[in-house]
Protein backbone atom coordinates (compact mmCIF):
# COMPACT_ATOMS: atom_id res chain seq x y z
CA UNK A 1 0.00 0.00 0.00
CA UNK A 2 1.68 3.35 -0.71
CA UNK A 3 2.04 6.31 1.49
CA UNK A 4 -0.02 8.65 -1.00
CA UNK A 5 -3.75 9.26 -0.21
CA UNK A 6 -5.78 11.65 0.91
CA UNK A 7 -4.30 14.86 2.51
CA UNK A 8 -6.08 14.71 5.77
CA UNK A 9 -5.01 10.60 5.73
CA UNK A 10 -1.32 10.87 4.43
CA UNK A 11 -0.75 13.07 7.69
CA UNK A 12 -1.04 10.10 9.58
CA UNK A 13 1.46 6.84 9.54
CA UNK A 14 0.19 3.65 7.36
CA UNK A 15 -1.26 1.91 9.98
CA UNK A 16 -2.71 4.30 11.46
CA UNK A 17 -5.34 5.34 8.23
CA UNK A 18 -8.53 3.46 7.85
CA UNK A 19 -7.64 2.08 4.88
CA UNK A 20 -4.49 0.01 6.21
CA UNK A 21 -6.59 -2.74 7.21
CA UNK A 22 -9.08 -4.49 4.36
CA UNK A 23 -12.80 -3.69 3.55
CA UNK A 24 -15.50 -4.51 5.85
CA UNK A 25 -18.46 -7.26 5.34
CA UNK A 26 -21.94 -7.10 5.83
CA UNK A 27 -23.58 -6.67 9.01
CA UNK A 28 -21.54 -7.44 11.69
CA UNK A 29 -18.26 -10.54 11.71
CA UNK A 30 -14.40 -11.24 12.35
CA UNK A 31 -11.34 -11.65 11.00
CA UNK A 32 -8.64 -14.57 12.14
CA UNK A 33 -5.25 -14.15 11.24
CA UNK A 34 -4.87 -16.08 8.41
CA UNK A 35 -7.36 -13.21 6.71
CA UNK A 36 -10.68 -15.82 7.20
CA UNK A 37 -14.02 -14.08 7.61
CA UNK A 38 -16.73 -14.79 9.80
CA UNK A 39 -19.88 -13.18 9.91
CA UNK A 40 -22.09 -12.60 12.85
CA UNK A 41 -25.94 -12.30 12.96
CA UNK A 42 -25.96 -9.70 15.34
CA UNK A 43 -23.72 -7.44 17.90
CA UNK A 44 -24.51 -9.77 20.55
CA UNK A 45 -23.06 -12.86 18.69
CA UNK A 46 -19.73 -10.97 17.62
CA UNK A 47 -19.30 -10.03 21.56
CA UNK A 48 -19.99 -14.01 22.04
CA UNK A 49 -17.24 -15.08 19.49
CA UNK A 50 -14.84 -12.60 21.49
CA UNK A 51 -15.41 -14.10 24.79
CA UNK A 52 -15.41 -17.62 23.60
CA UNK A 53 -11.83 -17.44 21.57
CA UNK A 54 -9.49 -19.84 22.92
CA UNK A 55 -7.43 -19.57 20.70
CA UNK A 56 -7.18 -15.91 20.47
CA UNK A 57 -8.00 -15.90 16.73
CA UNK A 58 -10.12 -12.63 16.94
CA UNK A 59 -7.43 -10.18 15.12
CA UNK A 60 -9.94 -7.73 13.45
CA UNK A 61 -14.36 -7.05 13.60
CA UNK A 62 -16.41 -5.08 11.22
CA UNK A 63 -19.98 -4.24 12.46
CA UNK A 64 -22.51 -2.29 9.75
CA UNK A 65 -21.08 1.93 10.73
CA UNK A 66 -17.38 0.96 9.46
CA UNK A 67 -16.18 0.85 5.46
CA UNK A 68 -12.80 -1.10 6.86
CA UNK A 69 -12.26 -3.80 9.46
CA UNK A 70 -10.58 -2.37 12.80
CA UNK A 71 -9.71 -3.32 15.47
CA UNK A 72 -11.81 -4.85 18.50
CA UNK A 73 -10.52 -3.09 21.16
CA UNK A 74 -11.28 0.33 19.05
CA UNK A 75 -14.61 -0.32 19.56
CA UNK A 76 -15.85 0.44 23.39
CA UNK A 77 -18.49 -1.69 23.62
CA UNK A 78 -16.40 -4.52 22.46
CA UNK A 79 -14.33 -3.95 25.79
CA UNK A 80 -16.33 -5.92 28.51
CA UNK A 81 -15.97 -8.95 26.14
CA UNK A 82 -12.26 -8.53 25.53
CA UNK A 83 -11.09 -7.59 28.91
CA UNK A 84 -12.91 -11.44 29.75
CA UNK A 85 -11.18 -13.15 26.61
CA UNK A 86 -7.77 -11.35 27.83
CA UNK A 87 -8.06 -12.35 31.71
CA UNK A 88 -8.27 -16.18 30.68
CA UNK A 89 -5.24 -15.71 27.71
CA UNK A 90 -3.45 -14.50 30.42
CA UNK A 91 -4.41 -17.47 32.84
CA UNK A 92 -3.74 -19.93 30.20
CA UNK A 93 0.04 -18.46 28.86
CA UNK A 94 0.87 -18.41 32.87
CA UNK A 95 -0.07 -22.07 33.40
CA UNK A 96 1.33 -23.27 30.10
CA UNK A 97 4.60 -21.54 31.06
CA UNK A 98 4.93 -22.64 34.71
CA UNK A 99 4.04 -26.01 32.88
CA UNK A 100 6.89 -26.23 30.99
CA UNK A 101 9.54 -24.42 32.97
CA UNK A 102 8.68 -28.30 35.46
CA UNK A 103 9.72 -30.24 32.64
CA UNK A 104 12.69 -28.62 31.58
CA UNK A 105 13.57 -27.61 35.49
CA UNK A 106 13.23 -31.02 36.06
CA UNK A 107 16.15 -31.76 33.48
CA UNK A 108 18.24 -28.99 34.59
CA UNK A 109 17.89 -30.61 38.06
CA UNK A 110 18.90 -33.74 36.57
CA UNK A 111 21.67 -32.66 35.35
CA UNK A 112 22.89 -31.27 38.74
CA UNK A 113 22.06 -34.35 40.25
CA UNK A 114 24.53 -36.00 37.96
CA UNK A 115 27.26 -33.47 38.47
CA UNK A 116 26.43 -34.13 42.26
CA UNK A 117 27.20 -37.78 42.33
CA UNK A 118 29.88 -38.37 39.75
CA UNK A 119 31.84 -34.74 40.48
CA UNK A 120 32.00 -33.35 37.01
CA UNK A 121 30.83 -30.18 36.10
CA UNK A 122 28.42 -30.27 33.40
CA UNK A 123 28.61 -27.19 31.72
CA UNK A 124 28.73 -28.19 27.79
CA UNK A 125 26.29 -26.49 25.03
CA UNK A 126 24.97 -30.13 24.74
CA UNK A 127 21.88 -31.09 25.96
CA UNK A 128 22.36 -28.84 29.41
CA UNK A 129 22.61 -25.44 27.26
CA UNK A 130 19.19 -27.09 25.18
CA UNK A 131 17.25 -27.29 28.43
CA UNK A 132 18.19 -23.93 29.72
CA UNK A 133 17.22 -22.57 26.47
CA UNK A 134 13.97 -24.27 26.44
CA UNK A 135 13.85 -23.41 30.20
CA UNK A 136 14.07 -19.40 29.00
CA UNK A 137 12.12 -19.40 26.02
CA UNK A 138 9.12 -21.62 26.80
CA UNK A 139 8.52 -21.95 30.46
CA UNK A 140 9.96 -18.89 31.97
CA UNK A 141 9.38 -15.99 29.36
CA UNK A 142 5.82 -16.60 28.78
CA UNK A 143 5.21 -17.35 32.00
CA UNK A 144 6.45 -13.81 33.00
CA UNK A 145 4.45 -12.56 30.04
CA UNK A 146 1.44 -13.52 30.82
CA UNK A 147 2.14 -12.14 34.59
CA UNK A 148 2.83 -9.12 32.96
CA UNK A 149 -0.51 -9.54 30.30
CA UNK A 150 -2.65 -10.73 33.36
CA UNK A 151 -1.78 -7.70 35.14
CA UNK A 152 -2.62 -5.04 32.50
CA UNK A 153 -5.91 -6.70 31.77
CA UNK A 154 -6.79 -6.58 35.90
CA UNK A 155 -5.99 -2.67 35.56
CA UNK A 156 -7.85 -2.53 32.13
CA UNK A 157 -10.82 -4.13 33.77
CA UNK A 158 -10.66 -2.37 36.65
CA UNK A 159 -10.45 1.54 34.84
CA UNK A 160 -6.70 2.08 36.26
CA UNK A 161 -5.44 2.22 32.61
CA UNK A 162 -6.23 2.34 28.81
CA UNK A 163 -5.31 -0.44 26.46
CA UNK A 164 -2.53 0.08 23.53
CA UNK A 165 -4.50 0.75 20.38
CA UNK A 166 -1.70 2.27 18.39
CA UNK A 167 0.55 -0.43 19.22
CA UNK A 168 -1.99 -2.82 18.70
CA UNK A 169 -2.78 -1.36 15.69
CA UNK A 170 0.82 -1.61 14.21
CA UNK A 171 1.71 -4.83 14.77
CA UNK A 172 -1.49 -6.35 13.72
CA UNK A 173 -0.98 -3.92 10.23
CA UNK A 174 2.83 -5.25 10.16
CA UNK A 175 1.57 -8.86 10.42
CA UNK A 176 -0.90 -8.47 7.84
CA UNK A 177 2.00 -6.96 4.89
CA UNK A 178 3.85 -8.92 2.90
CA UNK A 179 8.02 -8.64 2.84
CA UNK A 180 8.55 -10.19 -0.56
CA UNK A 181 12.58 -9.81 0.39
CA UNK A 182 12.77 -11.11 3.88
CA UNK A 183 10.49 -14.07 3.00
CA UNK A 184 13.13 -15.06 0.36
CA UNK A 185 15.90 -15.00 2.87
CA UNK A 186 13.63 -17.13 4.94
CA UNK A 187 13.73 -19.25 1.99
CA UNK A 188 17.20 -19.24 0.64
CA UNK A 189 18.31 -20.04 4.82
CA UNK A 190 15.75 -22.78 5.40
CA UNK A 191 17.37 -24.42 2.14
CA UNK A 192 21.13 -24.25 3.29
CA UNK A 193 19.38 -25.47 6.40
CA UNK A 194 18.16 -28.26 4.48
CA UNK A 195 21.05 -29.24 2.76
CA UNK A 196 22.94 -29.10 6.57
CA UNK A 197 20.69 -31.88 7.54
CA UNK A 198 21.16 -34.50 4.55
CA UNK A 199 24.78 -33.40 3.62
CA UNK A 200 27.48 -35.89 4.22
CA UNK A 201 28.44 -34.39 7.71
CA UNK A 202 24.62 -34.23 9.62
CA UNK A 203 24.69 -32.64 12.67
CA UNK A 204 25.06 -34.14 15.80
CA UNK A 205 24.02 -33.56 19.17
CA UNK A 206 27.38 -34.01 20.43
CA UNK A 207 29.04 -31.73 18.52
CA UNK A 208 27.14 -28.84 16.69
CA UNK A 209 30.34 -27.50 15.11
CA UNK A 210 30.66 -30.67 12.87
CA UNK A 211 30.30 -28.67 9.85
CA UNK A 212 31.86 -25.56 10.47
CA UNK A 213 35.03 -26.62 8.93
CA UNK A 214 33.23 -26.90 5.85
CA UNK A 215 31.60 -23.61 5.63
CA UNK A 216 31.71 -21.62 8.87
CA UNK A 217 34.04 -18.98 10.48
CA UNK A 218 37.11 -20.54 10.89
CA UNK A 219 39.52 -18.06 12.35
CA UNK A 220 43.38 -17.77 12.25
CA UNK A 221 45.07 -15.04 14.31
CA UNK A 222 42.12 -12.64 15.12
CA UNK A 223 40.87 -12.70 11.16
CA UNK A 224 38.48 -15.41 9.05
CA UNK A 225 41.23 -18.55 8.00
CA UNK A 226 39.12 -17.58 4.35
CA UNK A 227 37.38 -14.22 3.47
CA UNK A 228 34.63 -16.14 1.68
CA UNK A 229 33.61 -17.73 5.36
CA UNK A 230 32.22 -14.29 6.17
CA UNK A 231 29.62 -14.82 3.81
CA UNK A 232 28.91 -18.83 4.16
CA UNK A 233 28.67 -19.00 7.68
CA UNK A 234 25.84 -16.85 7.95
CA UNK A 235 23.61 -19.36 6.22
CA UNK A 236 24.96 -22.43 8.63
CA UNK A 237 23.30 -23.29 12.11
CA UNK A 238 24.09 -25.14 14.85
CA UNK A 239 21.01 -27.04 15.46
CA UNK A 240 17.10 -26.83 15.60
CA UNK A 241 16.62 -24.28 18.05
CA UNK A 242 19.10 -21.97 16.71
CA UNK A 243 17.96 -22.61 13.24
CA UNK A 244 13.79 -21.72 14.49
CA UNK A 245 15.16 -18.76 16.81
CA UNK A 246 17.11 -16.95 14.00
CA UNK A 247 14.15 -17.90 11.26
CA UNK A 248 11.73 -16.07 13.74
CA UNK A 249 14.01 -13.23 14.20
CA UNK A 250 14.21 -13.02 10.75
CA UNK A 251 10.61 -12.86 10.00
CA UNK A 252 10.16 -10.47 12.49
CA UNK A 253 12.79 -7.80 12.19
CA UNK A 254 13.00 -8.12 8.31
CA UNK A 255 9.50 -7.69 7.84
CA UNK A 256 9.67 -4.53 9.85
CA UNK A 257 12.46 -3.48 7.97
CA UNK A 258 11.15 -3.81 4.80
CA UNK A 259 8.15 -1.95 5.53
CA UNK A 260 8.81 1.02 7.31
CA UNK A 261 12.66 1.40 5.57
CA UNK A 262 11.68 -0.76 2.26
CA UNK A 263 13.06 -3.41 0.59
CA UNK A 264 16.97 -2.66 -0.24
CA UNK A 265 18.05 -1.99 3.25
CA UNK A 266 16.56 -5.17 4.74
CA UNK A 267 19.86 -6.99 1.80
CA UNK A 268 22.66 -4.20 2.44
CA UNK A 269 21.87 -4.10 6.12
CA UNK A 270 21.81 -7.82 6.45
CA UNK A 271 24.86 -8.42 4.48
CA UNK A 272 26.92 -5.47 5.95
CA UNK A 273 25.94 -6.05 9.57
CA UNK A 274 26.92 -10.10 8.75
CA UNK A 275 30.64 -9.14 7.34
CA UNK A 276 31.49 -6.30 10.24
CA UNK A 277 30.01 -9.13 12.98
CA UNK A 278 32.14 -11.66 11.35
CA UNK A 279 35.17 -9.60 11.65
CA UNK A 280 34.58 -8.74 15.17
CA UNK A 281 33.70 -12.31 16.14
CA UNK A 282 37.11 -13.38 14.32
CA UNK A 283 39.09 -10.52 16.77
CA UNK A 284 37.38 -10.67 19.68
CA UNK A 285 36.77 -14.45 20.08
CA UNK A 286 39.72 -15.67 17.87
CA UNK A 287 39.77 -19.15 19.91
CA UNK A 288 36.15 -20.31 19.09
CA UNK A 289 34.86 -21.05 15.34
CA UNK A 290 31.20 -19.54 14.44
CA UNK A 291 28.41 -20.00 12.54
CA UNK A 292 24.65 -18.63 12.07
CA UNK A 293 22.92 -15.34 11.10
CA UNK A 294 22.95 -13.66 14.17
CA UNK A 295 25.58 -10.90 13.26
CA UNK A 296 22.76 -10.23 10.32
CA UNK A 297 20.00 -10.12 12.17
CA UNK A 298 21.67 -7.89 15.15
CA UNK A 299 22.30 -5.32 12.63
CA UNK A 300 18.90 -5.55 11.56
CA UNK A 301 17.84 -4.63 15.30
CA UNK A 302 20.07 -1.93 15.68
CA UNK A 303 19.50 -0.08 12.33
CA UNK A 304 15.24 -0.70 13.50
CA UNK A 305 16.73 1.14 16.96
CA UNK A 306 18.33 4.18 14.81
CA UNK A 307 16.00 4.64 11.98
CA UNK A 308 13.03 4.76 14.11
CA UNK A 309 14.12 7.00 16.79
CA UNK A 310 14.47 9.26 14.17
CA UNK A 311 11.18 8.91 12.46
CA UNK A 312 9.45 8.37 15.49
CA UNK A 313 5.97 9.08 13.93
CA UNK A 314 6.15 5.98 12.16
CA UNK A 315 5.89 3.51 14.70
CA UNK A 316 4.07 3.51 17.77
CA UNK A 317 6.65 4.04 21.49
CA UNK A 318 5.29 1.08 22.56
CA UNK A 319 6.42 -1.00 19.81
CA UNK A 320 9.78 0.59 19.83
CA UNK A 321 10.66 -0.02 23.59
CA UNK A 322 10.05 -4.02 22.53
CA UNK A 323 13.18 -3.74 19.87
CA UNK A 324 14.93 -1.99 23.00
CA UNK A 325 13.72 -4.89 25.06
CA UNK A 326 15.06 -7.53 22.77
CA UNK A 327 18.27 -5.86 22.54
CA UNK A 328 18.75 -6.33 26.61
CA UNK A 329 17.50 -9.83 26.48
CA UNK A 330 19.55 -11.10 24.07
CA UNK A 331 23.03 -9.41 26.05
CA UNK A 332 21.30 -10.52 28.90
CA UNK A 333 21.34 -14.18 27.23
CA UNK A 334 24.83 -13.36 26.02
CA UNK A 335 26.35 -13.06 29.37
CA UNK A 336 25.34 -16.71 30.46
CA UNK A 337 28.69 -18.01 30.47
CA UNK A 338 28.06 -21.64 29.06
CA UNK A 339 25.97 -21.11 26.68
CA UNK A 340 28.16 -20.65 23.11
CA UNK A 341 26.54 -17.24 22.23
CA UNK A 342 28.82 -15.37 19.96
CA UNK A 343 28.56 -12.13 21.55
CA UNK A 344 31.69 -10.40 19.22
CA UNK A 345 29.77 -11.28 16.10
CA UNK A 346 26.24 -10.04 17.84
CA UNK A 347 28.03 -6.63 19.17
CA UNK A 348 29.84 -5.85 15.81
CA UNK A 349 26.70 -6.62 13.73
CA UNK A 350 24.58 -4.02 16.19
CA UNK A 351 26.90 -1.54 15.47
CA UNK A 352 26.99 -2.11 11.96
CA UNK A 353 23.20 -1.75 11.98
CA UNK A 354 23.28 1.24 13.97
CA UNK A 355 26.01 3.27 11.84
CA UNK A 356 24.12 2.58 8.55
CA UNK A 357 21.04 3.99 9.96
CA UNK A 358 22.56 6.73 10.85
CA UNK A 359 24.92 7.37 7.83
CA UNK A 360 21.71 7.00 5.33
CA UNK A 361 18.32 8.23 6.64
CA UNK A 362 18.19 11.84 8.26
CA UNK A 363 15.67 12.16 11.23
CA UNK A 364 12.36 13.00 10.01
CA UNK A 365 9.25 14.23 11.73
CA UNK A 366 7.06 12.99 8.81
CA UNK A 367 4.56 10.10 9.39
CA UNK A 368 5.24 8.97 5.88
CA UNK A 369 7.96 6.16 5.20
CA UNK A 370 10.84 7.37 3.03
CA UNK A 371 11.38 5.96 -0.26
CA UNK A 372 13.85 4.16 -2.21
CA UNK A 373 16.07 6.02 -4.42
CA UNK A 374 17.77 4.75 -7.15
CA UNK A 375 21.26 4.02 -5.54
CA UNK A 376 19.06 1.94 -3.05
CA UNK A 377 17.41 -0.49 -5.39
CA UNK A 378 21.07 -0.79 -7.51
CA UNK A 379 22.75 -1.08 -4.39
CA UNK A 380 19.97 -3.29 -2.71
CA UNK A 381 19.94 -5.34 -5.66
CA UNK A 382 23.55 -6.20 -5.56
CA UNK A 383 22.94 -7.00 -1.80
CA UNK A 384 20.54 -9.74 -2.69
CA UNK A 385 23.30 -11.40 -5.57
CA UNK A 386 25.84 -11.50 -2.74
CA UNK A 387 23.35 -13.43 -0.62
CA UNK A 388 22.21 -15.50 -3.45
CA UNK A 389 25.64 -16.04 -4.26
CA UNK A 390 26.61 -16.83 -0.47
CA UNK A 391 23.38 -19.11 -0.13
CA UNK A 392 24.47 -21.57 -3.31
CA UNK A 393 28.03 -21.53 -2.34
CA UNK A 394 27.19 -22.76 1.45
CA UNK A 395 25.01 -25.38 0.11
CA UNK A 396 27.75 -26.16 -2.68
CA UNK A 397 30.41 -26.85 0.12
CA UNK A 398 28.41 -28.45 2.37
CA UNK A 399 27.80 -31.44 -0.29
CA UNK A 400 31.23 -31.77 -1.60
CA UNK A 401 32.60 -31.86 2.09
Amino acid sequence: MDDMTTSSSSELPIWARPEAFPRAGEGWGWVDRRGNRTTCGSFEELAAAIVDDAGARVDLVWTPRHEHVVLPEELPELHPALKEARIRWALWEIDEGRRQMMIFGGVLGLFGLYSLITGNAVLGFGPLGLAVVLFLMLGFFPWYQGRKRLSRARRWQSGEMEVDVEGLRFETWLMQQKAPVTRGLMVLIAVVGLVQLLSPLPLSAANAFDQVDAAGLVKEGGRPADWWRLATAPFLHGGLIHFIFNVAALAYLGRRMELLARWPHVAIVFVLAAWIGGEASAMFMPDRPSLGASGGLLGMLGFLLVFEWMHRRLVPTSSRRRLLAGLLLTAAIGAVPFLPIDNGAHGGGVLAGMAYAFAVFPSSSSARRPRETGVDRIVGTLAIGLILAAAVGTGWMLLKS
